[in-house]
Order: structure tokens, then C-alpha cells, then sequence
């Protein structure tokens, strides 16, 4: 499970030896570590997230921002000038080469002097307006606060990237709301796979545990219950084929969030190449436009799935479905320009959209239906972890034994369709080749 983010503004000086360069660092992490480390990411993560909520607040809901629209041009342009001039010149990663997990996982390419570019990107990110969730900042922030500590530990390399994600077991858990959030996704994963396999995961748990106990005991808002619904109480046959449906339906979503990011990618390399502040600039404009006329899509949507599922009657079904379909081309854009953060958030957020707009349509359809079935098979495959994507949703949604076996269901018809378009795609793949190389063996003869 190999972390992937690029450091755009080149490679970071190595003169100077890190300690995790050095040949001593034979041990392994201790009880007493993984309990230190998980302390202090959750307390660097309450700390990022207060300080972003209060700035997030002060800069664009104050009286003076709500009374000025010109705002949303300037701030947008501002925070993506700093979002480019962080990776030009402190260095600051990104994930514009990896897939969209690949912010949350850690691992051991994790650069701690990284850390000031990395941390002035992650707030230059959430400010701009850009889709995407503070999640993927927690991650690499996190990764690289773990980094440090097993290098000051003389921690083995052997054992980084399970020291990594017990750290981020404690981050994640606290702001998603479950326990058990980051060690089923460190499973599906595989990381730790091997004889030491239980040990890793107990690290996992444990770490995870304080997390959750820490940021919820300082009664902080998490994930937990943020899409509010009335929950399924019983079952029926035709409940079991709307979850058919909508879990087709959500795979498609999926299919169309990869296939965006794959165009964005090869749009923005081929365009702009290592004009990084330009990139940065031009998302940012294109941002700055779609958000001035239509507010209700900055930031990675959160907040605004509340508001518009309690105003539902004033947008229409045309409007929630252009809610939809934007919102994953803005989360493609913001990935592909280097803005730092996470997807959760934003494609929660297009599901819905496009649950609200269905909803409209087909009102004997329950909601609750209609948006579980649709996020859980999209961030299945969105996410590839399909029991981390249904735990997600349980935990975001309020959820029963009935809602959950619908959308299990829905995320197996998800995983279904995302295998045999995965098949195809390869089967195009080949046809191609064989018709390249019959193309060169006509030029050769010729």
C-alpha cells in the first residue's frame, strides 16, 4: 500500500541525513508509543479542525462576505495562488498522481520536512472553496507528524507504515465518528499482512479507540449522523429492488468520478506540465466562477447537504441533478491541480444531490433508501474498500439492521458493475494494442 503523493515543487534538499535513514533503527514500536502517537494525532487533529472551522467561519460566513459576493472571486483566487506557491516552493505534496485514498492510507514515502508546505496547503485547500474533505489533509498532516516521532523513536522501517496507521487510526476515528473506522479500512487494505498481523491490528485499535474517546469527549461535531433521514423500520421485496436499482445507479457515479479524474489528469499534465502556480491558478478561476453562481458547491459539502435537504422544495430536479454531476468534475478539478484533502465529503454530497433529485421524481421511493443504496455502492468502489465504504455510510446516516442489509446489497450490485467495466476496459485495452502493433508491422512492410 504504497502513498504515492508527489512533491510537485521538486524533491526536498537531502544534504542533511534524516534519521530514518539510518542503518540503527532496529526497534519495534512499543504499547507505551502507539498510545503517545495516537495522543498527539488526535490532539493535532482537534487543533486543525478548530482552528479551520474558525477560520472557515470568520473569512466566508461573516456579515461582510455574506454582503459581498466579490468575495468569492477574490478569496478563491487568493487561497489557490497559496495552494500553488506552497508546492513551488515548500515542497508540498499532493496526490495528483495517486488514486483519490491515496492522502488517507500513510506509509513510509511520508517526508516530515514536508511538513510546513503541507500544512499551509491543507488550510490554502479547505479555504479555497475547493471539493474536497479535511480528511485527506488529516492523512497526510498526520502521516507526516508519524514520521518524525518513530524517526526521534529509532523506529524500524520494517514497522513504519503500521506505527503510520495507528496514527491515523486515532485521527480518522475522532473525526468520522467510529471506533472501528480506520482499523477495517487498514484491513481491506492489508496492511500489516503477515505473522505479525494481529499485533498490527491491536495497535490499530487501540490507537483508534483513544481517538474516538478523545474527540468525543471534547464534544467536538464528527462525520456520525450528518445526513438526517427517517430510518428504514422494516423490510419488503420492493425495498430489496429499489436497492437493486440505486445500487447501479451509485456504481455509475463511481465509474463517472474515476473516468473524470483520468480526464482532468491527463488535461492538466498535458496543459499546464510543471507550471504548477498557473495550474493552481486556472482550477481556482474555474472554481471562483462555478461558486459565484452557484455557492451552495464550495468546499467539500458538508455543511451544505444540511441546508439543502432542509430547503429541498426551492431547487429543482434539473438543479440537484447539476449539483451532482459538478460536484465530482470540481473534486476531479481540485485533485488534479493539487489542492490536498479527501473525497468522502464530496461524493456524499453528489449522491445526495442526485437522491434528492430522484426522490422528486419518484416520491413513493423512501429517501433513506434512495441516498443509502446510491452513497454505499459509490464509495465502495470509489474507495475500493467495500466494508469500509458500508460502515461509512452507517455511521453518516442514521442506520438500521433493515437500512444496512439494503445497502449492503446495493454495494454488491456496485461491486458487480465496477468488475465488468473494469473487464471491459482491459478487453478495449488489448484490442488496441493488437491494432497498434498490426499498424506497425503495415508500416514496417511497406
Amino acid at each position: 500500500m504504497k502513498d504515492e503523493k508527489e512533491n510537485a515543487g521538486g524533491s526536498v534538499p537531502s544534504g542533511e541525513k534524516t534519521a530514518l535513514d539510518n542503518p540503527v533503527q532496529v526497534k519495534s514500536p512499543k504499547i507505551w508509543h502507539i498510545i503517545g502517537v495516537a495522543l498527539i494525532a488526535i490532539a493535532f487533529t482537534a487543533a486543525f479542525m478548530i482552528i479551520y472551522s474558525k477560520l472557515e467561519n470568520a473569512i466566508w460566513f461573516s456579515d461582510f462576505a455574506k454582503n459581498n459576493m466579490w468575495m468569492i472571486p477574490v478569496g478563491v483566487m487568493f487561497f489557490s495562488l497559496l495552494v500553488g506557491l506552497a508546492q513551488k516552493y515548500l515542497h508540498a505534496p499532493n496526490v495528483i498522481h495517486g488514486s483519490v485514498t491515496e492522502s488517507m492510507k500513510g506509509g513510509s514515502d511520508s517526508n516530515y520536512r514536508t511538513f510546513p508546505g503541507a500544512l499551509l496547503t491543507a488550510f490554502a485547500s479547505l479555504l479555497s472553496g475547493a471539493s474536497v474533505g479535511p480528511e485527506g489533509c488529516i492523512g497526510v498532516l498526520v502521516g507526516d507528524i508519524a514520521t518524525w516521532i518513530r524517526s526521534k523513536l529509532k523506529i524500524s522501517k520494517e514497522f513504519s507504515l503500521q506505527f503510520d496507521v495507528a496514527a491515523l487510526a486515532s485521527a480518522f476515528n475522532g473525526i468520522v465518528g467510529s471506533a472501528v473506522f480506520t482499523g477495517i479500512f487498514a484491513t481491506e487494505y492489508e496492511v500489516g499482512a503477515g505473522k505479525s498481523k494481529i499485533a498490527y491490528l491491536t495497535w490499530n485499535l487501540l490507537a483508534g479507540v483513544i481517538g474516538f474517546m478523545f474527540y468525543a469527549l471534547l464534544g467536538l461535531p464528527s462525520f456520525a449522523s450528518m445526513i438526517p433521514y427517517p430510518p428504514i423500520q422494516e423490510l419488503s421485496l420492493g425495498y430489496g429492488l429499489y436497492a437493486i436499482v440505486f445500487g447501479l445507479v451509485g456504481a455509475l457515479i463511481a465509474i463517472f468520478s474515476g473516468l473524470s479524474m483520468q480526464v482532468f489528469g491527463k488535461f492538466m499534465e498535458k496543459t499546464f506540465k510543471n507550471r504548477i502556480v498557473t495550474r493552481a491558478l486556472f482550477a481556482g478561476a474555474v472554481i471562483a466562477v462555478v461558486s459565484f453562481f452557484i455557492p451552495e458547491l464550495m468546499f467539500s459539502g458538508e455543511a451544505q447537504i444540511e441546508i439543502i435537504i432542509s430547503n429541498v422544495a426551492q431547487y429543482g430536479v434539473a438543479m440537484l441533478f447539476l449539483f451532482s454531476i459538478l460536484k465530482i468534475l470540481l473534486l476531479a478539478l481540485s485533485f488534479k491541480s493539487g489542492f490536498l484533502g479527501g473525497p468522502i465529503f464530496p461524493v456524499l454530497f453528489s449522491c445526495t444531490m442526485l437522491a434528492l433529485a430522484l426522490g422528486q421524481l419518484f416520491p413513493s421511493v423512501p429517501f433513506s433508501i434512495l441516498v443509502v443504496c446510491i452513497e454505499s455502492s459509490a464509495l465502495a468502489l470509489a474507495l475500493g474498500a467495500p466494508f469500509t465504504a458500508i460502515l461509512l455510510v452507517s455511521v453518516v446516516n442514521t442506520s438500521t439492521p433493515f437500512s444496512i442489509a439494503l445497502f449492503v446489497l446495493a454495494t454488491v450490485v456496485g461491486l458487480i458493475v465496477g468488475v465488468g467495466f473494469h473487464r471491459l476496459k482491459k478487453q478495449r485495452s488489448k484490442e488496441k494494442d493488437v491494432e497498434q502493433t498490426n499498424r506497425s508491422k503495415v508500416e514496417v512492410d511497406n
